[in-house]
């Protein structure tokens, strides 16, 4: 009795995947736009340009040596 094997069928089927990339695609697509917008975008928080009157020349007052 040692060749009594339980033999069961066992179907595989390989549905649902396009929901798993879809996920991918918009999670890589929304990484991508995050990066633009902090790197090139409006958000990078680059140079500030002024309009106007750009010249505006400001002078601290310098200390004076206190004589003794």
């Amino acid at each position: 009795m040692a060749d009594d094997f339980d033999r069961d069928t066992v179907v595989v089927r390989e549905e649902g995947s396009s929901a798993g990339m879809i996920l991918g695609v918009l999670a890589i697509i929304i990484v991508l736009a995050g990066l633009w917008y902090f790197v090139m975008g409006p958000g990078s928080g680059g140079t500030t340009t002024q309009e106007g009157n750009p010249d505006v020349n400001i002078e601290a007052p310098l200390e004076q040596p206190v004589a003794s």
